[in-house]
């Protein structure tokens, strides 16, 4: 698909985690709430098609419910212990001492219901309802997006003059043309890349293929950096560059590593001065704002992010609404 070298010079891409690391997998003897449990995370792998990361992210938030919630069935689920689990919630801390937030006590709240709805529709066990476990009540999400100038900064730190600096700009450009995720952006392969259509198929979350689009300065940016490749291997994005051209395919040990990624953006936003210390998905929000603020609908924007529910990309609209704009300029008082 490559059309003008391809990687390697051959043709070959978190629901994360919300509970902290040292809550393990349940240890205790089995009790009629864990094999349910351990049930429903069977049900998300074989019918649902959930990601590890997904499936990972539900079991280490279901482990909680027996001690938070002080239960051992599912059955025992009530409104009472629903109120204990809540106020287990505001209580709990990391190892690190911090407390949840509260998008994190929704998202585990979030995963009961469906634990719950799971025990209704397909075990059909007489269960607490899951519509009555009802969420926090959460603040509208404040966006950090990046401002053009800034934007402009970060992309201008890289040295192009080194192989590394050709792929931390082509990583830069990717970011804010296609507005991937982190982990879809990782996972990024070279056959995924059509310089032809100058389009990326992409899996996303809940394994959704969708397709992206590179802008000018991404392709420039890209081919520049596949120029210096001289490897075999698959993935995209890769460390240790020089020793990679030695290595057999398919090299997944070469793959850039998630925190690696972010490192690199925290780099070059260092070393360009931005004092907002922005994140890969700052440059996600830049990526939406920028279509919202030159006129693109919102329906189109949430195709290109992935986003299952346009409620999602809504967050978007508080921060630039062309039509908003025009209507203050057109009547507020000069």
């Amino acid at each position: 698909m490559l059309s003008r070298r391809e990687c390697g010079k051959h043709h070959f891409p978190t629901l994360e985690a919300k509970i902290p690391a040292h809550v393990t997998r349940m240890t205790s003897p089995p009790t009629p709430l864990s094999q349910a449990i351990h049930r429903y995370l069977e049900y998300l792998r074989a019918e649902e098609n959930k990601s590890p990361l997904t499936v990972d992210a539900y079991r280490q938030s279901l482990t909680l419910l027996p001690s938070l919630m002080n239960i051992d069935d599912a059955s025992q689920v009530d409104k009472q212990s629903v109120r204990i689990y809540k106020s287990a919630l505001h209580a709990y801390r990391t190892r690190q001492g911090r407390e949840f937030t509260i998008r994190t006590k929704n998202h585990h709240l979030t995963i009961l219901r469906a634990f719950l709805r799971y025990l209704i529709q397909e075990e059909e066990q007489d269960v607490y309802p899951p519509d009555r476990v009802s969420r926090f009540k959460e603040d509208q999400r404040k966006v950090k997006v990046l401002f053009h100038e800034e934007l402009e900064r970060l992309l201008s730190a890289p040295d192009t003059s080194t192989r590394e600096g050709k792929r931390d700009l082509a990583i830069l450009q990717t970011f804010f043309s296609t507005g991937l995720r982190l982990a879809e952006l990782r996972s990024l392969n070279c056959r995924d890349l059509n310089f032809d259509t100058r389009e990326i198929s992409v899996r996303g979350k809940r394994g959704k293929i969708r397709v992206v689009f590179l802008s000018d300065r991404a392709v420039e940016a890209l081919k520049a950096y596949l120029d210096t490749r001289v490897d075999h291997l698959t993935p995209l994005f890769i460390r240790a560059l020089e020793r990679a051209g030695t290595a057999m395919p398919p090299g997944e040990e070469f793959r850039l590593s998630r925190v690696s990624i972010w490192n690199i953006v925290k780099k070059y936003a260092l070393k360009a001065g931005v004092v907002s210390n922005p994140s890969p998905h700052t440059l996600r929000h830049s990526f939406a704002t920028d279509l919202l603020r030159n006129g693109a609908d919102l329906r189109s924007v949430q195709e290109m992010l992935g986003h299952k529910d346009l409620g999602t990309t809504q967050i978007y609209t508080h921060v630039t609404n062309p039509q908003l704009k025009d209507v203050h300029r057109k009547f507020h008082g000069k």
